[in-house]
């Protein structure tokens, strides 16, 4: 048993060998809490999840660090603007955050650490930056000396002197206009801290060093985030961990964007779509299905459409899951292992897409199988299809779907309106059950034929008919 993983510092796949036997190590970038999150925002969430129980699966001891950046000149901004305190913007948005992941089924990360929590750590780095010479001050800003550290823009496979890296506001009196700050010095209205330069805030890039050396060390397994922050944060992270002495992330892991008419999904660009209307509108784990299951490497272009075919390719694998159950009068559990094909797909840089195959060609076969009133081989069925599916986290008999997805199509339907669309339903379904009992089959298909042409799907069970929304 290999995985591999394409690391991006090395451009191929490479097998993953832990630094730890038996453990795995991920920090993964997490949310700049200016605003709340849109869907592509939770798209790497949802992958490195994915990915968390992958190792798992694979019996590793997975510890799993996502960050929170709670201080940032977005975040200052916002807060200017709609006349409110850093932190307030900071602390609504982070709660919105968290609230998008768990909707979509994501397991809370090992630790979960805020960037205001651990100004003392960044200190102590830049202090030790200065001393070998990778850093210095002016005019209460530290910079980080970019020339200082030989492998600067290995990871973006840059030249040094093609980049261009303006200023940002304040930062003045660097020695190259290319160095970056790590720390900034105070400014009207800004919050800040106490340092031996004088008082400011933290720089992005300073941040997420501090964090993983505090958390994971001075070397871990896994550094992994969004295509668009392998430069500058990436590059510059690894700038700062190494020139201070650490080894810092074994592999680098990179996931696409969601894009909207070819552009990244953005709220700069106007283009973003919120995770809290979207989860109004779409069940989570649709959501969940539409996110994570195109390969992590490859960009998603957000439609409506491609939401419907998520929606109604998740149902068949819903309506197997259901039907199995009836069929056995209980619940089933998941298998002890996985089929092969599904574990070499995931084994090979998380092949998700074929992995999800393997799902639907067992629900096909399974389906066969209930077609035959071949109960203890679609039970089988159904218990492969649950280990897969948990390995997903899109298993619907998981505690934490249920009241999601209710027996007879409770989807974005509150229950107050379900519940009196069930019964009007029932009335028709019973005058349908009615037709059948008197073999009126003409009279009974028009039933059900009027009931699909409203949206709803008739299937008809050992404990009789139930009714689900159809596809969009």
């Amino acid at each position: 048993m290999t995985i591999r993983l394409y690391d991006t510092s090395a451009r191929q796949i490479r097998d993953f060998a832990p630094l730890t036997p038996g453990c795995v190590s991920i920090y993964l970038c997490g949310a700049t809490v200016q605003a709340a999150p849109h869907i592509g925002h939770i798209r790497s969430g949802l992958n490195f999840d994915i990915l968390r129980r992958w190792f798992t699966y694979r019996g590793y001891d997975v510890t799993f660090v996502r960050n929170v950046t709670d201080i940032d000149d977005k975040i200052i901004r916002k807060a200017a603007e709609q006349g409110r305190p850093w932190w307030s913007i900071g602390f609504e948005n982070e709660r919105a955050f968290n609230d998008g992941y768990s909707a979509l089924g994501c397991l809370p990360p090992t630790y979960e650490p805020r960037a205001t929590g651990h100004v003392t750590e960044m200190v102590e780095m830049m202090r030790g930056l200065i001393e070998r010479g990778h850093a210095y001050e002016a005019d209460g800003n530290v910079y980080f000396d970019v020339r200082s550290f030989p492998g600067y823009l290995q990871l973006s496979n840059q030249e040094l002197d093609n980049l261009l890296q303006p200023s940002g506001d304040g930062e003045t009196g660097k020695r190259d206009p290319r160095d970056f700050a790590m720390w900034k010095t105070a400014k009207p209205g800004e919050p800040t801290w106490e340092t031996p330069w004088g008082r400011g805030r933290p720089g992005w890039h300073l941040e997420c060093s501090a964090m993983a050396h505090k958390y994971l060390g001075t070397a871990f397994d896994i550094h992994g985030g969004g295509l668009d922050l392998i430069f500058p944060h990436h590059e510059n992270e690894i700038a700062q961990a190494k020139a201070f002495g650490d080894d810092f992330a074994k592999y680098w892991l990179h996931n696409a964007w969601v894009t909207m008419s070819g552009e990244k999904m953005s709220k700069s660009l106007g283009n973003s779509v919120l995770v809290s209307e979207m989860v109004k509108a779409w069940r989570p784990i649709v959501l969940r299905y539409y996110l994570g299951t195109p390969h992590y490497r490859s960009m998603i272009e957000y439609s409506e459409d491609a939401l419907r075919e998520a929606e109604s390719a998740f149902a068949r694998i819903e309506g197997f899951v259901q039907r199995v159950v009836e069929k056995a009068g209980g619940a089933v559990e998941p298998a002890a292992e996985v089929p092969l094909a599904f574990a070499e797909a995931m084994d090979d840089d998380l092949g998700v897409p074929q992995a999800l195959a393997i799902v639907h060609t067992t629900v096909r076969q399974g389906n066969s199988a209930l077609a035959a009133d071949d109960k203890e081989a679609a039970v089988a069925r159904l218990a492969e299809v649950r280990a897969m599916l948990g390995v997903l986290g899109l298993d619907p008999l998981d505690p934490h779907w249920a009241g999601q997805a209710g027996d007879r199509g409770e989807t974005v339907l509150n229950k107050s309106v379900h519940g009196i669309v069930d019964s009007l339903v029932r009335l028709v379904l019973d005058q349908r059950e009615a037709a059948r009992g008197r073999k009126d089959w003409g009279t009974a298909d028009a039933i059900r034929d009027q009931l699909n042409q409203s949206g709803l799907v008739i299937e008809d069970g050992p404990q009789g008919p139930r009714w689900t929304l159809g596809p969009r």
